[in-house]
């Protein structure tokens, strides 16, 4: 059941999740078609016409239609923790160092499995800092463990 909930949670995640501007801010067909547009509609019908026809795509492999992918991709959504009862579980696996909701935070990090014993070592032996009062919020918890990874040498890489 646990990694039912789990997995239906990272889906949940992964389908929720928006890049800003893939590609770039004018990639595909669809920006150009409702280029000056703004609000839902014409930003689900651009995506709909970037999407049904490839083109967007194909621009960002050939580095045509508008499309330019030197750029970072960013996410304004909530972070997984944010998700009902996940902060729960995660915080029971990191208070023994072991777990599926902590593999489940460690995927979505994209730690290698090769690190992610060394992730859950140190998650654990941060859990204090990490979870210091019992309100603590999903952002302060991503906060911490963020700091708790940029002082380690095998997991700083992950943060770049």
């Amino acid at each position: 059941m646990k990694k039912t909930l789990i997995a239906a949670a990272m889906l949940g995640a992964s389908t929720s999740a928006m890049a800003v501007a893939p590609g770039g801010p004018g990639c595909g067909w669809g920006n150009m078609l409702f280029e000056g547009q703004s609000g839902m509609p014409m930003h689900l019908l651009a995506t709909l016409v970037n999407g049904t026809s490839g083109n967007a795509t194909f621009g960002m492999t050939t580095g045509t239609n508008g499309c330019d992918t030197s750029g970072s991709l960013s996410y304004s959504g909530s972070s997984l923790l944010g998700m009902t009862g996940v902060m729960e579980e995660v915080a029971q696996d990191m208070a023994t160092g072991e777990g599926e909701a902590l593999t489940a935070l460690s995927v979505s990090m994209g730690i290698e499995a090769s690190d992610r014993a060394h992730f859950n070592a140190v998650m654990h032996e941060n859990f204090a800092a990490i979870f210091p009062h019992q309100d603590v919020t999903a952002d302060e918890v991503m906060a911490s463990i963020t700091d708790v990874m940029k002082k380690d040498d095998s997991l700083s890489k992950y943060l770049a």
